[in-house]
């Protein structure tokens, strides 16, 4: 895969033409019709197969935050396995989350009283409802993006940055980030914007996602891309909590990077270079899922390995009489493995 020597234009910014991806059926009948956009990259780097609207903006939410990591990475960030997994996480708000993000703020000297994220609950609902049983408030540690902030602290600190306004856009921190996203995406950002936690998110096309995630499968051993993908794979947990669907995910398939986004993004590469990316118009995670796996069939991946991912199951009175998969548009034959 080659990189191109300077970014290309930014992805237009327009209502996207999404396409239908994934059906809802009960009982023999389409219910509901997900609409998004997918993209599916060979090895060599060009699309083997798309739907929808995969070159338009669009905001990949927690899914860029592997390409956050790398950015933070190259600024001297010097953490390797489960705390480099947790710095490009969205996880769950376990114990061994928080822990890890406190680990990561002592590096450099910090507490959590740096943190400017937005204070809340834990993201995964047992968790969350022990805390709320016990009485426990909101807090910035315990949101799924802590993680990612402890890191961008520490990085800053280590660089001599101001620490107050490590969000801002301006900061030597956030320019660092863009110009790795712009980097990695091979397209110039096309809008800036505030994400959930506070951070800038950065608007860029699918196709843009899914190169990205693919030159940090391919980077060469020991280099930040290379040390991010290493991380998130060895640690898959730790990169978004027990009993998660993209764990699973990186667990069912060998070398498998995955990272999913809120408002249903998920964007996935192979060891060769082979990436998909995918989006859900209207946000659901049970549309995310069997996409993904119907996209990742098409990029090569044995399907055996994905039946788990093809679609939960649709309940009436109790009992399956139904499933959410992927549409028919998405069945094909799988795109090149190689260049």
């Amino acid at each position: 895969m080659t990189h191109p020597s300077s970014p290309a234009a930014p992805p237009p910014v327009r209502e996207p033409r999404h396409a239908p991806v994934a059906h809802l059926i009960r009982g023999g009948v389409v219910e509901g019709v997900h609409y998004g956009s997918v993209v599916v990259l060979g090895a060599d780097g060009r699309t083997g197969f798309q739907l929808g609207d995969p070159d338009a903006a669009c905001y990949p939410r927690s899914a860029l935050k592997p390409v956050q990591a790398v950015a933070m990475v190259r600024a001297g960030l010097p953490l390797d396995g489960a705390l480099l997994a947790l710095a490009a996480a969205s996880h769950s708000g376990e114990d061994r989350h928080l822990t890890g993000a406190r680990r990561i703020l002592e590096v450099a000297g910090l507490t959590e009283a740096e943190l400017r994220n937005v204070p809340d609950l834990p993201l995964d609902p047992v968790v969350r409802d022990s805390w709320v049983r016990a009485g426990r408030a909101p807090s910035r540690l315990a949101q799924n993006c802590s993680g990612k902030h402890a890191a961008m602290l520490c990085t800053a600190r280590l660089n001599g940055w101001s620490l107050p306004d490590y969000l801002d856009p301006a900061h030597p921190l956030q320019r660092a980030v863009a110009e790795t996203v712009e980097d990695l995406t091979g397209q110039r950002v096309a809008h800036v914007t505030v994400d959930g936690c506070g951070a800038p998110l950065f608007a860029v096309s699918l196709t843009g996602l899914a190169r990205a995630a693919a030159r940090l499968t391919t980077a060469a051993p020991g280099t930040p891309g290379a040390r991010v993908a290493d991380a998130m794979r060895a640690h898959a947990e730790m990169a978004s909590g027990a009993g998660r669907d993209v764990a699973a995910l990186m667990g069912a398939v060998p070398g498998l990077l995955a990272k999913d986004g809120y408002e249903g993004v998920q964007v996935a590469a192979l060891p060769d270079g082979r990436a998909v990316a995918v989006k859900i118009a209207d946000g659901a995670r049970r549309a995310r899922v069997p996409v993904t796996a119907a996209a990742l069939a098409l990029a090569g991946v044995d399907p055996d390995l994905l039946t788990p991912f093809t679609g939960e199951a649709v309940l009436g009175g109790g009992e399956p009489v139904g499933t959410v998969r992927a549409a028919p548009a998405l069945a094909g034959a799988p795109v090149a493995a190689s260049a």
